[in-house]
């Protein structure tokens, strides 16, 4: 048993049991008075503290959207007015509410991949520092593109505040806005020579370019180049077309052209596997012209080695990927998609620069596919220009038609002034907020003045740690898990079912033996004065009666079990007991930690009963264990009263309900408002119907505590009460996930168990780390810092499969 679950559930038990035996006293204090005592202290310890406590931010989600899933948008729409605030012109967001905005230093966002909130629930013990750091849980629809660039170039909404914007104008001068462009962040204002724009081996590497001695291009052919080339050293144009074949995209054509546009080489290639598609629409290949061809790869990579000079330089627009289809190596390259950068790692289209810089079309719809050699001309056209005319200058004369800037002239000797940017780096980036990215290397890149790649997660963090100054907005992204998890898609797609039915399994009781002719119906009666029931079934032998009964809430079982076992039933204690399988080995650590969990920390769940329920339920607690009084004739069906079979309790008829079991927002605040202050109370009730069950949010653990100690007390007021198990969000989750197959949940359970079982066992090691990991860098973060967590979720063939935001203001110690 984790240490923080039991000291919690021990600690409860011995205020609960001393409380209990300060009742058997004749002159102890009744509930309200020990409620109103404990309310004075605790707000005497209050005075003590820092007075700057209820002044700290803190970060909760509304009662009207705890229930629904996010989306990016709602994220950013948070992570905006976190950074931003009112005096940016930002509103607090529509779905939560950060208090004391102004006192937030700095945000961090941790992106964890392949993770959904099924792993989060299987392996929910494990992940200690996610389920006790962080008070705020929701569930997070995963996005179609990439987080990362989602969060930093996310639209921030215009102000309404016309001084805002003058001052947003004013510092938003064109010098400023030059200082910050991508590319005058990466190759400054000076104009260089060619060697300057060639991609260093680290650059190679990091947008995933062949090179020599790294893993997966042992078989790739180098071509023979000199260590070092000059601004005199020629350039080659190169383009590549593929088709798509058994074994992915494979060479179809190659063209090369010289540093005067001349083609020196354009072949068409044989690809090694059957081919899919052609790809006309992209490629201009057809069946037609590849029919006849023999030259396969090997040839295409002798002849570019004889072709090529020793110290010649490659030009293309994403070259990376021709060298793949090629197989080739080659040292010295200069990528045109990577000169004329844009903002968080998107890329032109080098149709959209050959219109704008050359002022030519290519790729028109007019042709059968692209045409290499065009292609290729254009790219090394593309690369000479940049060179020759410089990165400022490039800027300046194509601020407004690449960059999306209305340049507008001020004065003859003032330099023209872009509008500003609504994106939500450019805004922090002109307000001197320091920003970084940290990752994996992958596929992303995001062109911010700090970023960070890694090989893994623990090399991600150390290097986050090492960090003399916290950036103001950091976005970190752990991608190990998703690595594992990938091998292993129709794993993650069943574990949801596996999840969904361990819940299921905590909120299922079996109770019995009941009377003879015993109904669904009057089983149904009997258990709905714990909590909503989902459904029933009875399991009928020759000589007994016993139930299944399924429980909505986790809580709904918990009070079943607490005050129905034992319940003397025509001189017949029946017994209510939980199901025996492997899903609820844990169930007693589960059930403490969610009990502790910080979702629930203030929040209790009631029940109202009928008073005819309550003397039954008191009355069978009380000869519980002894010998019954023979006149005691316990419960007995008699006729039905609204549609349900009325009993008996000694004479007395026991109604389903009654006005006096209703629940009222009002009358909930008035009984339970003696024990603290009551911040929200939530009726559960179906449409139509009066409401029985309830969940109360104190506003703090204190008034839970003083309520659970006056059980007693409320019993006998007809309110039954247990802490509160089921986190709010959790219907979001079940409700937004698609649910897998009968069949394929019955493949899976009889065909792979046992590897799944190895699967999760690996999946719970590296789950530890990852616990572990996130905590180190949580408590790496400076005080009132905005940490969120987002496991990202993933879309399946079978559905969506949701992940879950995390939130919490780290406080001080």
């Amino acid at each position: 048993m984790e240490p923080s679950s039991s000291s919690s559930s021990s600690s409860s038990s011995a205020a609960t049991a001393t409380c209990n035996g300060q009742k058997r006293k004749s002159n102890a204090p009744t509930a309200h008075e020990r409620a109103k005592r404990l309310k004075i202290v605790q707000e005497g310890e209050e005075t003590l503290e820092c007075g700057r406590s209820f002044r700290s931010p803190r970060i909760s989600v509304l009662l009207d959207h705890i229930q629904q899933p996010i989306t990016l948008n709602e994220l950013t729409e948070l992570l905006h007015y976190a950074a931003l605030g009112k005096t940016g012109g930002i509103k607090q967001p529509s779905w939560c509410r950060l208090r004391h905005q102004k006192r937030i230093k700095a945000v961090n966002v941790v992106i964890v991949e392949g993770l959904t909130q099924s792993h989060f629930y299987k392996h929910y013990l494990t992940l200690q520092h996610l389920r006790t750091s962080y008070t705020t849980r929701v569930t997070f629809i995963p996005p179609s593109t990439d987080l990362a660039s989602g969060i930093f170039s996310s639209e921030v909404p215009e102000s309404d505040d016309p001084s805002l914007s003058q001052r947003h104008n004013e510092s938003s001068k064109l010098h400023n806005a030059l200082r910050c462009h991508p590319v005058i962040t990466k190759f400054g204002t000076q104009r260089r020579g060619l060697t300057a724009y060639v991609l260093t081996q680290e650059e190679m590497i990091k947008r995933h370019y062949p090179v020599k001695g790294m893993p997966g291009f042992e078989d790739y052919v180098c071509i023979d180049s000199v260590d070092y080339v000059t601004d005199n050293s020629p350039l080659y144009g190169l383009d590549c077309e593929m088709c798509l074949t058994e074994k992915g995209y494979e060479l179809a054509r190659v063209s090369l052209v010289d540093s005067d546009g001349n083609c020196v080489m354009d072949d068409l290639v044989k690809p090694q596997d059957r081919i899919l598609n052609y790809l006309t629409r992209f490629s201009g290949i057809t069946a037609e012209m590849l029919r006849p061809i023999t030259t396969n790869l090997q040839d295409v990579q002798r002849k570019l080695r004889a072709l090529l000079p020793s110290d010649a330089v490659l030009v293309g627009h994403s070259l990376n990927n021709d060298l793949m289809a090629l197989k080739l190596v080659h040292r010295h390259v200069i990528d045109t998609s990577l000169l004329y950068r844009r903002e968080f790692g998107q890329r032109f289209k080098l149709k959209v620069l050959a219109e704008t810089v050359l002022k030519r079309q290519i790729q028109t719809e007019e042709k059968k596919g692209h045409d290499p050699i065009e292609d290729a001309v254009a790219a090394l056209e593309l690369a000479q220009y940049f060179i020759k005319t410089g990165p400022l200058q490039v800027v300046e004369l194509h601020l407004e038609e690449l960059w999306g800037y209305t340049v507008v002239e001020e004065s003859t000797d003032c330099a023209p002034a872009p509008t500003p940017s609504h994106r939500f780096v450019d805004r922090l980036q002109t307000l001197g907020r320091s920003i970084a990215f940290l990752g994996k290397r992958s596929d992303i890149a995001l062109d911010l003045s700090k970023q960070l790649w890694h090989n893994s997660d623990k090399e991600l963090l150390a290097s986050f740690r090492r960090q003399t100054k916290c950036p103001f907005l950091s976005v970190l992204q752990f991608s190990s898990l998703s690595d594992y998890l990938k091998r292993y898609s129709s794993h993650q797609e069943h574990q949801y079912q596996r999840v969904c039915a361990k819940i299921r399994d905590m909120c299922v009781v079996f109770a019995g033996p009941f009377p003879p002719g015993f109904s669904e119906r009057e089983v149904r009666r009997l258990f709905c004065c714990c909590g909503p029931v989902r459904k029933i079934k009875m399991l009928n032998t020759t000589v007994r009666v016993h139930a299944e009964v399924e429980f909505e809430l986790l809580e709904g079982a918990m009070l079943a079990l607490k005050t129905l076992n034992g319940l003397n039933m025509q001189g017949q204690s029946i017994k209510v007991q939980r199901p025996v399988n492997e899903s609820v080995l844990d169930l007693d650590l589960t059930l403490n930690a969610l009990t502790g969990d910080n979702l629930n920390t203030s929040h209790l769940y009631t029940v109202k009963l009928s008073p005819s329920m309550a003397e039954c339920i008191q009355i069978s607690a009380k000869f519980n264990g002894h010998t019954l009084d023979p006149t005691y004739s316990g419960i007995t069906p008699v006729t039905t009263v609204n549609g349900f079979p009325p009993v008996k309790v000694n004479g007395k008829k026991l109604q389903p309900t009654t006005t006096k079991s209703k629940l009222s927002e009002e009358t909930v605040r008035e009984t339970f408002g003696h024990f603290g202050t009551v911040e929200r109370v939530v009726l559960l009730a179906k449409p139509g119907k009066h409401a029985r069950h309830a969940y109360i949010k104190f506003e703090n653990s204190e008034g839970k505590q003083a309520a659970l100690c006056s059980s007693e007390d409320l019993r006998k007021e007809n309110y039954l009460i247990c802490p509160s198990l089921t986190p709010p969000h959790l219907p979001s989750w079940v409700a937004g996930t698609m649910p897998i197959t009968t069949v394929e949940a019955e493949d899976d359970e009889e065909g792979t168990h046992m590897h799944s079982s190895s699967q999760d066992q690996q999946v719970d090691v590296m789950m530890r780390k990852l616990d572990r990991r996130l905590r180190k860098l949580f408590r790496s973060l400076q005080d009132s810092t905005l940490s969120v967590v987002v496991l990202l979720g993933n879309t399946s063939p079978h559905g969506q499969l949701p992940g879950l935001c995390l939130m919490e203001v780290k406080q001080g110690s």
